[in-house]
């Protein structure tokens, strides 16, 4: 049987998705809980897991490019047009509204694979969003208000936002090889040391096969598309995974299946859905979940909003631009992956002045005063 290019890489996909939404459903990997995990008890296991993840990407992305299998420089993350304030702004609203959601695409798409309607609700929001900000009417949003303050870096001279290209420019160094060497070693291999060097880290067998098997899940969907997929005469996107704007692909596709063409993104959208709810069926972990109370809706709405919209200006998701996106040393990937934390913690350390009835805005001081962002107003004497 002789496969298109378009079908091999669905298929392939949708087997890396599976994979994805297995292990992600076993492992319990998910981004908010790592920062919550941090945040509120001070335990860094899972984000271990999650920074694991990014320097196995890293190193074994970077690898194989240097092997000759691809050119990283084919995606969207390293362009020459480096959209900073999409980044920030993107970054920040996406982790702000994964908290609210109670989790980032990938954990919203296991969740509704293990029975959870409210995610199913999320995943609609989230998906709808972020195809209205790709191609609907908040795209007039993102190309006019964002995008037109993108800076090109080749008037500069500087042939994309990689940060290894970055510090050959700017230090003079021809050998733009030797620094992505370097760059790798530091960041994915500083990485991988920094997840390892903690004795409960390794001792948790959970953490550590998530790190490892989503680490290797992204320079899998690079050779599937880069390698697999390339023909001259019916091309396929080179991308690896990520989340925002294929669940807003897979909404579509569903809806004009005649009209439409799968791809990787969709077909690996599905595969995490079917991959996790067959690790809970098989585990009988399976449990319908949905909302009690109408403020845990509205919550869960407004979150996914912000994911969907903010997801698509930062151009990526936690596992889109904070695990596929940092394989390929964008700088812009790294702005967005910290945005994303910044906004994640944030919006929990405001929740939890808000508990105390103190006001949004007192709240906000206060989380702020707790990241050093802020001074603390201290009371006068009486």
């Amino acid at each position: 049987m002789d496969w298109s290019p378009v079908f091999k890489v669905a298929s392939l996909g949708f087997i890396i998705g599976m994979v994805f939404g297995a292990v992600a459903n076993k492992t319990n990997f998910c981004t908010m809980g790592a920062v919550s995990d941090w945040v509120n008890i001070g335990d860094k296991d899972r984000l271990r897991a999650w920074l694991l993840a990014i320097g196995i990407a890293i190193v074994v992305s970077q690898g194989m490019q240097s092997y000759g299998l691809y050119d990283l420089g084919q995606s969207i993350y390293l362009t020459s047009n480096f959209g900073w304030l999409g980044y920030l702004l993107g970054g920040l609203l996406f982790g702000i509204g994964m908290t609210l959601a109670s989790g980032c695409g990938q954990r919203t798409l296991v969740r509704l694979g293990g029975g959870n309607l409210k995610s199913l609700v999320v995943v609609l929001v989230f998906g709808i969003t972020a195809y209205t900000t790709v191609r609907g009417l908040l795209a007039l949003v993102r190309v006019n208000v964002i995008e037109v303050t993108n800076i090109n870096l080749s008037k500069s001279g500087v042939a994309d936002q990689g940060i290894d290209t970055l510090i050959a420019a700017m230090t003079g160094i021809e050998n733009t090889a030797a620094v992505s060497w370097v760059v790798t070693a530091l960041m994915g291999g500083g990485l991988i040391v920094y997840a390892f060097s903690s004795v409960s880290f390794r001792s948790k067998f959970d953490d550590i096969l998530a790190g490892i098997v989503v680490g290797l899940i992204i320079p899998a969907g690079w050779y599937v598309t880069g390698v697999i997929g390339f023909d001259d005469f019916e091309p396929v996107r080179f991308e690896s995974d990520t989340f925002v704007a294929p669940t807003g692909e897979t909404l579509q596709y569903l809806m004009t299946y005649t009209g439409s063409t799968i791809n990787f993104g969709i077909a690996a959208v599905a595969g995490v859905i079917l991959g996790s709810f067959l690790y809970a069926i098989l585990t009988r972990k399976f449990r319908v979940e949905t909302f009690i109370v109408r403020g845990d809706m509205v919550r869960h709405i407004v979150g996914g909003v912000l994911m969907g919209f903010g997801g698509v200006l930062a151009l990526g998701c936690t596992v889109g631009q904070g695990i596929t996106g940092m394989s390929t040393l964008a700088l812009g990937s790294m702005i967005a992956l910290i945005s994303i934390i910044f906004g994640s913690a944030l919006t929990m350390k405001a929740e939890y002045y808000l508990l105390d009835d103190v006001g949004f805005f007192r709240a906000l001081h206060l989380a702020l005063a707790d990241m050093k962002l802020m001074p603390t107003h201290k009371q006068r004497p009486l």
